[in-house]
């Protein structure tokens, strides 16, 4: 089966991948009752066959899928849908979507003002040589990893142990959500772009500057969670030819 069509995110056109395409394609089939809640998906290689997808990419797909609250996999039995549409509050780990976000206004946002106001020459030397590397990075399971010591070393720039201490309760499930906005959300460079903007008011120690970047960061995330658990469209994405399998 080919999946073709196009998709943009934000303002900016873009391809996305085959995962995005397979998710979308499974997602419109479910919210249009062609699998019915109680239904067992075909087996991976069934679906690896019709969709002309690797099985790594599928289960990608698979995984966004149960975060949606669509599906769930039992062991040994397959997986087998429970809703026909999204859930407006996915749960990343042990917390919800929006814990995590009202969690993370109320800390990370005057964190970084804090950060502007406390760094020192070793926090900026860190924060820079992380960013350096996830603008470089293209594996997704390596960005992420990085994703989340970012958010911990511009808590460890506010000089404050709790902070910190707060970002590592919500690590797992930070680096749960940063992954799958950026498997299915495609928020990897925009991503990049609103951590450059918080490092760069770091560096000139303006707390204004620190705060405004966070907080667009951060509203950036939620805008782009709500995008995903809306009701999908009815088309599917294009995908990228490397990604086949």
């Amino acid at each position: 089966m080919n999946l073709s069509d196009s998709q943009t995110a934000g303002d900016i056109p873009r391809r996305v991948s085959a995962m995005e395409a397979v998710l979308t394609h499974l997602r419109g089939a479910i919210e249009r009752g062609e699998y019915a809640v109680g239904d067992k998906l075909p087996s991976e290689a069934e679906l690896c066959r019709r969709l002309e997808v690797s099985r790594p990419v599928l289960r990608e797909a698979l995984r966004a899928l149960q975060t949606m609250g669509l599906t769930v996999s039992r062991t040994g039995k397959g997986t087998f849908v429970v809703s026909d549409g999204a859930v407006a509050d996915p749960t990343f780990g042990d917390y919800a979507a929006s814990h995590l976000l009202e969690v993370r206004r109320h800390v990370e946002i005057p964190v970084a003002g804090y950060a502007a106001v406390r760094r020192t020459p070793e926090d900026l030397d860190h924060l820079t040589h992380l960013l350096e590397r996830m603008e470089r990075e293209t594996d997704t399971t390596a960005w992420v990893a990085m994703d989340t010591l970012f958010h911990l070393a511009v808590a460890e720039a506010a000089r404050n142990p709790v902070f910190r201490r707060v970002i590592e309760e919500i690590r797992d499930a930070l680096a749960r959500q940063s992954a799958f906005l950026n498997d299915v959300g495609g928020r990897r460079d925009q991503s990049n772009r609103e951590h450059r903007a918080i490092v760069e008011a770091l560096v000139d120690q303006s707390e204004h500057d620190a705060v405004e970047a966070m907080e667009h960061h951060l509203a950036r995330v939620e805008s782009t969670l709500t995008t995903i658990v809306r009701p999908a469209d009815r088309t599917a994405p294009a995908t990228e030819d490397e990604d086949h399998g």
